[in-house]
């Protein structure tokens, strides 16, 4: 019969500190595997083979070590189960074989995913979460049934205490590892009854946040600014998403001019690639006068991505849009501070500033139509940010007595 323990490597690493192993003994031959994890002498029990409480993160550990013995034992049972070679070599690259369900294995297959598929804005932001949750296990690996709710809600607090997160920011590095964890039990790497997520776990909840847009008084001030020509470009972008239901920046800096057709544009939106058309407003018409047909190339009406060779290269495509949106940002602060607003001005806020201004003006199934969301909840989750009038009118109605 094999054996299976854990044991603290004599040797002291650069660190001082003593390396954790898997130990298998078969046949009075053994072989080896790192758990990844090392700690000091003084915090090791060699006759329970277990982290002493003097160590802070002792539970954790002696719950990894738990879980590890109990894999390769599993592992042993089921080779003699099936009378198959059961030698500690071979038990050993079956308990490696098993690393597939190791958490940051499997976050970067997803990135790479991401980046193979083009997603360069998903990727941006999620490797960094990423990368926080490596931090918050000081570069450990960890199994899929190790990230238990405990675990979750001491990483939430992590973020929120470490780097003065918000509560709606920190809840998105959760969903990053559920969107990999959930895509680990798809792909049969792990199995789902460790899953932390759901009721009575960890439930991904995001909180309200106040989106504020500009006033159609404010709108009117900023078109009739004059500007130098770089603050007047981004001026020209804002307005055309603004005038064009909030259309998303990196749509507008991909508009063609064969997009426009009798007097409408033509276009499908590129987070949800839905198709529609848009009257041509007579304002638009006016700022594309400043942008001959022609004058860039691939026929793109603004000229920012016309340096880029291929724009069917989406990666490529999505980080140069991002330079381009932080350098139109960076004017849209001066704009902001010229007009002595008291609100951010980005090219995002034009999105916002449609909405607010056609908050009580348009139907919820128009506006759904406007901001092409497949479900009108969508619309109307996010246009209650902007509906004020009732409760405004309920308030007046009590307090002017």
């Amino acid at each position: 019969m094999a054996s299976v323990t854990v044991v603290l490597r004599k040797t002291p690493n650069s660190d001082d500190k003593h390396n954790l192993y898997l130990r298998i003994i078969k046949d009075r031959k053994i072989s080896q595997t790192s758990l990844g994890h090392s700690i000091p002498l003084s915090d090791w029990d060699d006759e329970k083979r277990i982290v002493k409480k003097s160590h802070r993160n002792s539970a954790w550990l002696n719950n990894l070590i738990a879980s590890r013995v109990s894999e390769a034992t599993d592992k042993l049972l089921e080779m003699e189960k099936n009378k198959t070679d059961s030698s500690a070599r071979v038990i050993k690259n079956a308990v490696l074989a098993s690393k597939d369900g190791i958490f940051f294995k499997q976050a970067q297959i997803y990135i790479d995913q991401l980046k193979a598929t083009g997603k360069f804005n998903q990727r941006s932001a999620d490797e960094p979460r990423i990368n926080k949750f490596k931090k918050f296990l000081k570069n450990a690996d960890i199994n899929f049934s190790e990230i238990s709710p405990g675990l979750l809600k001491k990483f939430k607090a992590y973020l929120i205490g470490t780097f003065k997160m918000t509560e709606r920011t920190a809840v998105n590095h959760l969903v990053v590892i559920r969107t990999i964890y959930n895509r680990a039990v798809a792909d049969g790497v792990t199995d789902k009854k460790n899953y932390p997520f759901g009721k009575g776990k960890v439930v991904i909840k995001f909180p309200d946040s106040a989106k504020i847009g500009l006033t159609a008084d404010e709108v009117k001030v900023l078109e009739e600014l004059d500007l130098p020509s770089g603050e007047n470009h981004a001026r020209n972008l804002w307005l055309v998403s603004f005038y064009f239901a909030g259309m998303r920046v990196s749509d507008v800096l991909r508009l063609e001019w064969s997009d426009f057709q009798n007097g409408r544009l033509y276009y499908a939106m590129g987070k949800n690639l839905k198709a529609g058309s848009l009257k041509v407003p007579d304002r638009v018409a006016e700022i594309l006068k400043q942008y001959p047909q022609g004058s860039n190339a691939h026929d793109l009406v603004f000229p920012d991505l016309a340096k880029m060779p291929d724009l069917s290269k989406s990666y490529e495509v999505q980080s140069y849009i991002k330079t381009r949106v932080h350098s139109c940002n960076d004017y849209l602060k001066n704009i902001a501070k010229k007009l002595s607003l008291s609100k951010p001005l980005t090219m995002h806020i034009a999105r916002h500033t449609f909405a607010q201004i056609s908050a009580d003006r348009i139907p919820a199934n128009i506006l759904q139509r406007l901001y092409r969301h497949s479900d009108i909840k969508t619309t109307m989750g996010y246009q209650s940010n902007f509906i004020n009038k009732t409760t405004d009118d309920a308030l007046d109605a009590v307090i002017n007595l």
